[in-house]
């Protein structure tokens, strides 16, 4: 399978990793739903076996069960992949979310990280958010110290701002950025992919498939009876008159797909990876089945003429 180097670092990874949200299960704020650990262990199994060599993950997915659950999948694995994850989101005892950027959080974060993780070192470590603003410069400064101690090989950001990464950088070099990219959110087209690519910074983006909107198995339906607790309820790529647009573009992923035998799901996956400044896409499945649906876009790739069927279905009156 066909590897990218990471920016600045030495990590050569695949065109698609393992995401680990959704695996995190419910009870907390921000959570896809209930899941079962016996679907997330042997869905990571099997992920590794089709040769995807890494995990996205953090700290907040689960208020922690998800680092958990990466270390027990990959106890007693030969070959292990790389591991990322995340910090700057805390919680107390309530499970009440929160936002930290000083140095003592961030070093408790990490070694509460490494624990969780059963691991010394972890490969790339990231501000999960860049809040409170105010404190970017601290904790990156800390983020650099833990690279310098060891605990981490490669410090990156998540959903930071041109502007953002630039005070970062007077610090330290950032490795990567984990920007949302998908067909139907693009926002990071106009300045921030251009900047990552002047600046040699990795960019591996999440929600690829527009959090299961586009995988193909969405409809409205399912939409209507979203867990309570489930964050997509809110967004709005989920509700009218988005919607419907969205379900008919699924329709055009899925013509496309039965051309070249990949699902909708795929189709989506490899329309981000066909950005030149994009390195790796964080596909989140919760099954075994649910790989076999998206591992298809680790080597396939779009033609032209299938990106402009694309950018056609996003023409307003496509839907009707």
């Amino acid at each position: 399978m066909e590897k990218r180097q990471l920016g600045n670092s030495d990590l050569h990874i695949t065109p698609i990793g393992i995401g680990a949200w959704a695996m995190g299960g419910g009870g907390w704020n921000g959570s896809m739903g209930p899941q079962n650990e016996a679907d997330s262990v042997p869905a990571i199994h099997a992920a590794l076996d089709h040769g995807l060599n890494w995990i996205d993950t953090a700290a907040l997915y689960g208020l922690g069960h998800s680092e958990e659950v990466v270390a027990r999948a990959l106890k007693g694995c030969a070959s292990k992949p790389y591991v990322f994850t995340k910090c700057e989101r805390v919680w107390d005892a309530q499970g009440t979310i929160g936002a930290c950027l000083k140095a003592e959080s961030i070093r408790r974060e990490c070694e509460d990280s490494l624990r969780r993780l059963q691991t010394d070192v972890i490969d790339l470590y990231q501000i999960h958010w860049p809040e409170p603003d105010a404190d970017i410069e601290e904790g990156w400064t800390e983020m650099a110290r833990l690279q310098q101690a060891g605990k981490v090989r490669y410090i990156g950001v998540s959903n930071f701002s041109v502007s953002q990464m630039q005070r970062a950088q007077t610090i330290a070099p950032i490795t990567s950025l984990q920007p949302p990219y998908s067909i139907v959110t693009r926002q990071i087209e106009k300045e921030i992919l251009p900047f990552t690519s002047q600046n040699n910074i990795g960019v591996i983006v999440y929600s690829p498939m527009s959090a299961g909107l586009l995988t193909g198995a969405m409809t409205r339906e399912r939409v209507a009876n979203f867990a309570a607790e489930d964050w997509r309820r809110n967004l709005p790529n989920f509700k009218e008159p988005l919607l419907s647009r969205n379900l008919h573009l699924v329709e055009r992923l899925r013509e496309i797909g039965n051309r070249h035998g990949c699902t909708p799901g795929e189709v989506a996956i490899a329309w981000t990876l066909n950005h030149p400044a994009v390195t790796g896409a964080i596909v989140g499945f919760r099954s075994v089945e649910q790989v076999s649906g998206i591992i298809g876009a680790a080597e396939f790739r779009l033609h032209s003429s299938d990106m402009s069927e694309i950018d056609d279905a996003l023409k307003p009156g496509f839907a009707a």
